[in-house]
């Protein structure tokens, strides 16, 4: 029949794996259209199929009414699959819904201590699910759904079988005690810390290491090249080294007499000194060229 337990099935906690679920809602069940059309002799591999096209999980909902969830659970104690099989279906990362359900299934048949340790990694998980009850639907996390597994008594409108605490299994020794999440978390920050005021120190020595000062020195090189450049455009006629740096009076015709009120190069003399006279004369006072002396006369 299609209501009864595969043969050869363990008996879970003394009695029918069926009987964990309650008689009435187990009854509502067995009269729902999806356990008639969807559930009739699934297997253990195509079971997944149908966990995988679930879109919430939940108890009972509207006229109580159950959900699809709660028949693929019922379908579950029915088959009965092995351990390792069930396994897979946690390692199944991509199906979050089919997680869900085999963690659902672990709570009910397993051992406290394989319960533990099966699906305290499974808090590590916070995507998103969405939960169908008499209220209508609502979002909870992965982490909670497995938290209440863990913690309460009533789940998806289902009494849970009982669980010894974890704390009379670690004095009984017999499951390790719990690792926290947090102090992993910061320990691995206490460690970036120090990773990083290492790194520091080493930039910090480096920086002043003498090949840093040897870097600089070509970095002044081009602005030295830049001013020798300039310098290269400069004229180099004898004639245009006169520069006058004050204002300057000169009056046009031939009686005009030219005065310099700061250091000058006359002309004539200038000429004569690139023609190989001595040196060059230069005049610091107030001075009057010679050549425009003779003009004058």
């Amino acid at each position: 029949m299609a209501n009864t337990t595969v043969r050869g099935a363990v008996a879970i906690h003394g009695q029918n794996p069926q009987y964990l679920v309650e008689s009435v809602i187990r009854n509502r069940i067995y009269e729902s259209s999806f356990w008639k059309e969807h559930c009739f002799a699934l297997t253990a591999e195509t079971i997944i199929d149908k966990a995988i096209e679930l879109k919430a999980i939940g108890g009972v909902y509207g006229n109580q009414k159950p959900t699809e969830f709660l028949c693929l659970l019922l379908k579950l104690l029915q088959i009965q699959p092995e351990k390792e099989i069930l396994l897979e279906y946690l390692q199944a990362d991509e199906f979050k819904y089919l997680r869900a359900l085999a963690a659902m299934y672990v709570r009910m048949t397993f051992r406290p201590v394989d319960v533990y340790e099966i699906l305290e990694p499974l808090l590590k998980d916070y995507r998103k699910l969405r939960y169908r009850g008499m209220g209508g639907y609502s979002i909870i996390h992965m982490d909670e759904f497995v938290d209440s597994l863990l913690v309460e008594e009533r789940v998806c409108d289902l009494i849970l079988p009982r669980i010894t605490k974890r704390d009379v299994l670690e004095d009984l020794d017999e499951i390790g005690p719990r690792k926290s999440r947090l102090l992993d978390a910061m320990e691995g920050k206490s460690e970036h810390g120090s990773e990083r005021s290492r790194s520091r120190s080493r930039s910090t020595d480096r920086s002043k290491s003498p090949s840093s000062e040897h870097g600089r020195s070509p970095s002044r090189s081009p602005s030295r090249g830049r001013s020798a450049s300039r310098g290269s455009k400069s004229p180099s006629s004898p004639g245009s080294r006169y520069v006058s740096r004050s204002r300057s009076r000169s009056r046009s015709g031939s009686g005009s007499v030219y005065r310099s009120r700061s250091r000058s190069i006359s002309p004539d003399r200038a000429n004569g000194s690139a023609a190989g006279s001595p040196g060059r004369f230069r005049s610091r006072s107030r001075s009057i060229s010679p050549d425009r002396m003779d003009t004058s006369g």
